[in-house]
């Protein structure tokens, strides 16, 4: 009943205090940020207690209320990682366990709650914040969207296992902390976002890369139920086996022993730990724990038991540029195949003898293209669902690229290329179109479930006997059994693998 009246809040419970300042009530005390009179900016907003001394590896717990007007005019810390990322508007970035928040941009003045998109940064789960510069939400806020932006905890602060803490929690949710963390913003979100015009109701959780990874895990969890009702998946397909908690227990005790910790460990021992010291260890990633993951996700896509919601998804053309580079054999992606395979792989691919090509097509269609296509029709019998390639390259760098990077759709979704390094003075008229297509799509879904693209033919939803999607290379064509040889030999391969048969 609560989220049912507030949706029908008509003004937004703002204050403001003069041409730059504007001051909004959430339920831990007031905020102070800034309004150009059209758009609203808060940042570095706490949505749980900070994860740091005893409530490290906890699940988060609720901010502290506070006296008095707290400050949201700058960025938060990101969580602690190997780089400091970079930031909107040339802001220094800065790494702290005290780590989560998130950051809202939205309309200065709202006739009617609006819809709301939270949007989960990519990084592997072990780096990136909500305020890189490509996030900027100006665009989304401009065309009637409050934007959030979160950061989580990332790497082994934000997913760790370890015999000693399961024994702190045995009947509860533990390790996979950095999803936690997601779902406490998404519920700060339900009870605060109708101060900022809006609407709990209509929440799309949409990420790219691990953020678009996480957003499919979320799918799959009971606990993250009703915390959003659409979501927009970009290169983070999911078909990957995920690690059992008793796998994750001994990754975690093995990690420990590396850092010269002998005997039983304790989670004092662990807690008293420098962060910079857990840095070393190697990253781990979500697992299956029983509770929050309580199986593993491709089952419980193949059994119908994700939600049911609304669903945008799809890959970038080159996803494989993420092993580009001379340091990287061909044999780290290919070795998995048997001899039959690879020479099936080589021939349905073209490559020839160019096991690094094949390498990089294989890499995209394994873990982005063919899980992609997989969630998709497993989906479409309970939801809407779209699905999607982005293959545009930017003007300038057509000719020199083999195709669409991995997460160059990010400033074309946000419509955000004044936040470049060059504040989009190399961009072409063509690449401007590009953006004003793309951001609009992803409006209209926020909005009404249906992503409608100006100037593309309308986008079909999915279903198995069409296999269409829209592919977005400059001018928006669908297309119909796209690289299905392909994708089919890839996906076969992949369930083979986890037991399950191919649908």
């Amino acid at each position: 009943m609560f989220l049912k009246l507030v949706a029908l809040l008509p003004v937004l419970h703002a204050v403001t205090l003069g041409a730059d300042s504007i001051r909004v009530q959430v339920d831990a005390g007031t905020l102070t940020g800034t309004s150009d009179g059209s758009i609203q900016t808060f940042k570095g907003v706490p949505y749980a207690a900070p994860p740091v001394g005893r409530l490290r590896w906890r699940p988060p717990e609720p901010v502290a209320p506070w006296t008095g007007a707290r400050d949201a005019t700058a960025f938060g810390a990101a969580c602690p990682q190997a780089t400091v990322p970079d930031v909107i508007g040339g802001e220094p970035g800065r790494l702290n366990e005290d780590c989560l928040t998130l950051n809202i941009q939205a309309p200065a003045h709202a006739p009617q709650p609006l819809p709301v998109m939270v949007w989960l940064h990519g990084g592997g789960n072990n780096s990136g914040a909500g305020s890189k510069r490509f996030y900027d939400g100006t665009s989304f806020a401009r065309d009637g969207v409050v934007l959030v932006t979160i950061n989580y905890r990332l790497g082994v602060p934000g997913f760790f296992a370890h015999p000693a803490l399961a024994a702190e929690t045995p009947h509860g949710p533990s390790g996979n902390f950095g999803l936690m963390d997601q779902m406490a913003a998404l519920t700060w979100v339900r009870r605060n976002i109708h101060a900022f015009g809006g609407d709990p109701g209509n929440v799309t959780l949409f990420g790219e890369s691990a953020g678009g990874q996480d957003v499919a895990l979320l799918m799959t969890s009971p606990m993250a139920a009703g915390l959003f009702q659409k979501a927009m998946v970009e290169s983070g397909g999911w078909l990957m086996h995920l690690p059992s908690r008793a796998e994750a227990e001994a990754n975690g005790s093995g990690a420990v022993g590396r850092l010269g910790l002998s005997g039983a460990v304790s989670m004092e021992q662990l807690r008293a730990l420098p962060v910079e010291t857990l840095l070393k260890i190697e990253p781990a990633g979500p697992f299956v724990d029983g509770q929050l993951l309580p199986m593993q996700p491709e089952l419980a896509f193949a059994q119908g038991k994700a939600a049911a919601v609304p669903l945008v998804i799809g890959w970038n053309s080159d996803d494989g540029s993420l092993i580009a580079g001379p340091d990287v054999r061909p044999s780290w992606v290919l070795g998995h195949f048997d001899a039959a395979e690879l020479a099936r792989a080589r021939t349905i691919y073209g490559t020839g003898s160019d096991d690094a090509a094949l390498a990089r097509a294989v890499f995209r269609d394994e873990h982005f293209a063919a899980p992609s296509r997989w969630v998709a029709r497993a989906v479409s019998g309970h939801a809407k669902v779209y699905l999607y390639r982005f293959s545009y390259v930017r003007q300038r760098q057509q000719g020199r690229m083999m195709g669409a990077s991995h997460g160059s759709e990010i400033p074309y979704v946000f419509d955000s290329w004044l936040q470049s390094p060059f504040g989009g003075r190399l961009l072409a008229e063509r690449d401007w179109a590009e953006a004003t297509m793309l951001h609009a799509c992803w409006v209209a879904f926020a909005r009404q479930g249906i992503p409608v693209c100006p100037g593309a033919p309308a986008w079909p939803a999915y279903r198995k006997e069409d296999d269409q999607l829209l592919d977005f290379g400059g001018s928006a064509v669908v297309r119909r059994g796209l690289d299905t040889d392909q994708l089919d030999f890839v996906e076969a391969h992949i369930l083979r693998q986890d037991g399950l048969a191919q649908r």
